[in-house]
């Protein structure tokens, strides 16, 4: 049996990651913690499937440099993380993330609602659903299909320009262009709430659905040229 453990052990290698000085016990350690959540990450995307007939996407563990850039970029502890594992849910539009997120809600006794659309991260938009299963908490991404294609274009570009563009960082007119972009998706899905927007924003959503799939493309071209 492996023992098990603490909050102190695990948050005194959470700085020991934050600062870069990490030994191949660290990293033991730190898959040790990862694999704990295992329990709670199939038991929440298993509910998902069954009594809302969803198929959750996911991923039962954050990677090594993602917790390490989270930690020095957040200036929090390792047992703060809320996305150690988690799946993602993908629906049309606002409406339905609206209804997705009320049945997780409903579904899950203890649940913490963080709302990025009106207040995105640097453009970042979605709804993330913390679901504490036992004493862990696992992130349900919901997104709308816009959402998606603009997280997978901000991801695009972090590959080519690095990760700091996604926080704030690198390149001004990147910044902008992730903006603005976030921005045009907030006007189309604000339409389709409103009656009489509801047909210009079904006239204009191919064209934006257009220009992110054409931006990715792009993007996936040039990171292959180096």
């Amino acid at each position: 049996m492996v023992e098990e453990i603490s909050k102190s052990q695990i948050d005194r290698l959470g700085d020991r990651l934050k600062k870069g000085n990490i030994s191949e016990d660290d990293l033991g350690m730190l898959d040790q913690y990862r694999r704990s959540y295992s329990e709670a990450y199939e038991a929440v995307v298993e509910a998902i499937r069954k009594e809302l007939s969803l198929a959750p996407t996911g991923r039962p563990a954050k990677s090594t440099p993602s917790i390490a850039e989270k930690l020095r970029r957040e200036s929090i502890r390792l047992t703060q993380i809320q996305d150690i594992a988690g799946c993602r849910i993908i629906v049309a539009d606002i409406a339905s993330q609206d209804e997705v997120v009320k049945s997780l809600s409903g579904l899950f006794e203890d649940v913490t609602i963080v709302d990025r659309r009106q207040k995105p991260s640097h453009g970042y938009r979605a709804v993330h659903v913390v679901v504490r299963y036992g004493t862990k908490l696992i992130e349900v991404q919901v997104r709308t299909g816009l959402q998606q294609l603009w997280a997978e274009f901000s991801e695009k570009l972090s590959d080519v320009e690095g990760p700091a563009i996604k926080y704030g960082g690198g390149d001004e007119k990147s910044r902008e262009l992730l903006e603005t972009v976030s921005d045009l998706v907030i006007t189309i899905e604000s339409g389709e709430t409103e009656d009489q927007l509801k047909e210009w924003a079904s006239v204009n959503r191919p064209n934006i659905e257009a220009r992110l799939r054409d931006g990715i493309t792009r993007l996936e071209n040039q990171r292959g040229k180096k």
